[in-house]
Formats: structure tokens, sequence, C-alpha cells
């Protein structure tokens, strides 16, 4: 196999490499080569399990029935919003085994080889967004613990628990994919474990008397529900969603790949959602406490005893998602043009992780706010993208030709006009439909709700965040209107 040098210093297709123990994983960019593509579909259960299995699924409880809706109405927006989104992972997810590359490698066919480069910055963006809530929410919840235990939890406790679990999700991250697959595998077990327990301790907090007398809230609350929970679990995977099943052989099923990511993704969120709709719904309270410290609020139903172990699961399921993450925004820095080895991509994304959990942890005053204005505003782009990158997908009959994803003379182009311009035009509406009260400097958005008689800024609809559905829609049905001609010609030789 020929050593095919890119636009950015790798390799476009590797050699196939002997089995070796643990070691820095140095793919970067790069096809992964025939010798090295091992596992079945099966084996993507185990990193999507386990980088959802955190204890931050019960909160999502919470932060549903904070949308003014009732139990059963959170309950089908939330299974809704986690299993439609995950599916949208798991199709982008065969993309990954028909190319053997990074995500935003792939995306260069839908984008041209330096068109795709804004997409892979918001990429970027949003994993290095996420990486740094989830090791803030793990100091944060030690600190707690801590604090519990009467050993600590002030400035000092939050400072050692920043530098452990920051630590550790970087040295993971840098490691790569081998050592990630081992480490989610663990996590898997030891979380899966301990939030069964953790379930049957505070099992008698919930008053099913007092969650079902929650009211029920209007079709506009509903459908915001259904958003935040979209945003907040599939939707801010996709982007990486084909950054592991990559490894898999070729001729792997699509279908499982589908299913298996999917279902491993899906399973824990939705288990522990409804515990934690059981449980905020029985306590108006712990309600309140968690939109503050999502995590650690859920320690003041705990014995004592249980606090270390519970810190254990907490900070372990928090570090799994932060852990593929991490890896990820490397993938996408690399993808956004950045030449430099993927292990230091990642360590770069560490020190940028490390600077925002410190901002969230010791200076901000809210949590909650700030996170939903997070995902609602990048969750507009990613979900155009989204649109166009799973229409491009199903308009292909071929796999993607290999070398012409580094060469922007190849059949995928340089920088096409039609699905930039589409995903431009598909963010900007998005963005005119979606509102973010937490940063004054977004207080544009939301501009169409007024014109299109939605009630404005403080209307119905202010809160259902529509652009985020209307971006995903718009990518997908432009791209299979508009690029039907344009993929035909790049499976055809032509660029």
């Amino acid at each position: 196999m020929t050593d095919s040098r890119t636009g950015d210093g790798t390799s476009a297709v590797r050699p196939p490499q002997p089995e070796r123990a643990l070691q820095v994983e140095t793919h970067g960019l790069d096809v992964i080569g025939d010798a090295d593509r091992k596992g079945t579909p099966r084996t993507l259960f185990w990193p999507w399990f386990g980088a959802n299995v955190s204890i931050l699924g019960m909160s999502y409880g919470a932060f549903a029935l904070g949308f003014g809706i009732s139990f059963g109405q959170a309950l089908v927006a939330g299974v809704i919003g986690i299993v439609f989104s995950f599916l949208l992972c798991g199709f982008v997810a065969v993309a990954g085994k028909r190319g053997s590359a990074p995500t935003m490698v792939l995306s260069r066919a839908a984008y041209g080889v330096r068109g795709n480069r804004l997409p892979a910055m918001v990429s970027w963006l949003l994993t290095v967004g996420w990486e740094t809530v989830l090791c803030a929410l793990a100091t944060m919840a030690t600190a707690t613990v801590f604090r519990r235990l009467g050993t600590g939890g002030g400035t000092e406790t939050k400072v050692m628990a920043l530098v452990l679990v920051a630590s550790l999700v970087v040295v993971v991250g840098v490691m790569g994919f081998d050592l990630i697959m081992r480490f989610q595998t663990v996590i898997t077990v030891v979380t899966g474990v301990l939030t069964v327990v953790y379930v049957a301790l505070v099992a008698d907090h919930i008053h099913w008397s007092t969650v079902s007398a929650v009211p029920a809230g209007s079709a506009q609350e509903f459908i915001g529900a259904l958003v935040f929970m979209m945003t907040g679990f599939g939707l801010g995977w996709v982007n990486a969603a084909a950054d592991y099943s990559r490894y898999l052989p070729r001729a792997s099923s699509g279908r499982g790949v589908v299913g298996w990511t999917t279902f491993g993704a899906s399973l824990a969120p939705l288990l522990l959602l409804v515990f934690g709709l059981l449980l905020a719904g029985s306590s108006t309270e712990l309600n309140e406490a968690i939109a503050a410290d999502p995590i650690g609020a859920l320690t003041t139903l705990l014995p004592t005893w249980f606090l270390t172990p519970f810190a254990a699961v907490a900070v372990l399921g928090l570090v799994g998602g932060a852990v593929l993450d991490i890896y990820s925004s490397g993938l996408a820095l690399l993808a956004a043009g950045l030449r430099i080895p993927r292990p230091l991509a990642a360590l770069a994304d560490g020190v940028l992780m490390i600077a925002g959990a410190v901002y969230i942890v010791f200076f901000a005053d809210d949590f909650l706010g700030p996170f939903i204005g997070f995902l609602t505003t990048l969750g507009v782009p990613i979900a155009a993208w989204c649109g166009v990158m799973l229409a491009d997908l199903l308009l292909r009959r071929r796999d993607y030709a290999d070398e012409d994803l580094f060469r922007t003379d190849g059949r995928y182009g340089d920088i096409p006009a039609g699905p930039l311009l589409l995903t431009l035009a598909a963010t900007v509406l998005g963005w005119g439909l979606v509102t973010n009260s937490a940063a004054g400097w977004l207080d544009w958005q939301g501009y169409l709700l007024g014109p299109l008689g939605l009630g404005g800024r403080t209307g119905d609809w202010a809160y259902a965040n529509l652009g985020v559905l209307l971006a995903l829609a718009l990518g997908f049905a432009g791209t299979l209107v508009l690029g039907r001609g344009r993929v035909r010609a790049q499976e055809a030789g032509r660029a």
C-alpha cells in the first residue's frame, strides 16, 4: 500500500501496522489501513455507553421539568429526543466504516477539502465546550462530596479535583483510541454497578403523588424540552460519531453500526432520565438545586457512607464523556487546518478545557443558563451540518475515495459554494428561531419570532428553539435536492 501525502502533512493511507502493546496513537487525519481495522459493530457499544452513563443524565430530568411541563410530557420529550438524536449519530457512524477516517475528514466529501474547515471549526468549538463542561461538573461534584464529608470542599479541594480530573482526561485523550476503548469498558462496568446502588439508596425519596401532580405545559414548552434533549445528547455527538467506527472493517454491517451506536448511547440516558424525572418531580428544592450544581445536588439524598463511591461514579461517568470529546476535538482541530500531530492537538485542547473549567468552577455565578445557551447556539450550525452530512451519505452508493479526501484538486473539490451557502443559510435562519438570554451579545437571536407571528422573544414560542429543527431539515432537504448531481459526478470520478 503506497504512502500518499496529504495537504496536512499526514498520510492519506497508512501501511498495515503490526499489533503492539498499548502506546500513544499516531493516527491523525489519515485513513486507517486494512490491517489496523478491527472489531465488530458490537464493540461500539462500550465507548458510547461509557460516554453516556454519567449521573448527569439524572439531572436532565430536572432540566426537562424546568421547561414547565409534566412528568409524562418530559418523559416523551426525553425518549424521542434521546433516541432520535443518537440515531442520527448511528447514521453518521456508517460513514466511518465506509471511509475509515475521522468524521470531520469524511465531511470533506460534502464540503470540499478546504471548505470543510468552517464546519470543522464549529465542531471543535462544540467538543471543547462539552469537555470543559464535563470537567467542571466533575470538579464541582468532588468538592460537594468532600464538603458533606466535612473534610474540605473549598478552593483547595476544587483545585486538587480539577488537577486530577483534567489529568485523567488529557492523558487518556492523548494516548488515543486503544486506551479509550479499554478505559470506556472499565467505566461502563464500574459506573453501571454504582449507579444501580445509588438508585436503590435514594428510591424512597420518590413520591409519585407529587410527581403526578406536576401540571402539564403547552405544546411550545414540550417542543422546547424535546429540542433541548436532542442538543444535550445526540446532537452533541454527531460531529464525532465516525471517529470510533472508522476502525471497523469496511465489510462490517451498516445496520449493526447504526444499531449498536444508537443502543449503546441511548440505553443509560433513558434509564437515568426516568429516575431523574421521578426525583426532581418529587422535590421542588432538589429541582432548583440541580440547576446550580447538577451533580453535587444529587449527593444531598445519600447516606454519608456512600459519598465516596458516589464521587467515583460521578467523576468516572463525566470523565468518560470528556475523554471522547477531547479525542474528537483534537481531530476536529486538525481538520480545521492546524498542522500538528494528533496527540499535541489533544494536549492543546486540554489546556483550553482546564482554562474554561477554572472559569466555570471559580467565577461563574450560574451554570444552567449559560449551558442551555451554549447548547442552543452551537446546536443550530451543528444541526445544519448534520442534515447536509446525512443527506450526502444517503446519496452515495460507493465508499469514499481515500486520497481525494486530502487533495484540493480531487473529485471532492476545494471550496464548493453550494454546501457552504446552504449551511450558512440554515444557520442564520435557525438562529432567528432560537433565543439565548445567557449572554447579552446574543440578544439578537430570535429575530424571526416576531415577523413570523410567533410572539417575539418573549412569546410562547421563544424557548421552543425551533431553529435547531429548522436547520437540520433545511440542511438535509437542501442537500437531497441540490447535491444529487454533485455526488453522482464525484462517484463517476469527476471533480
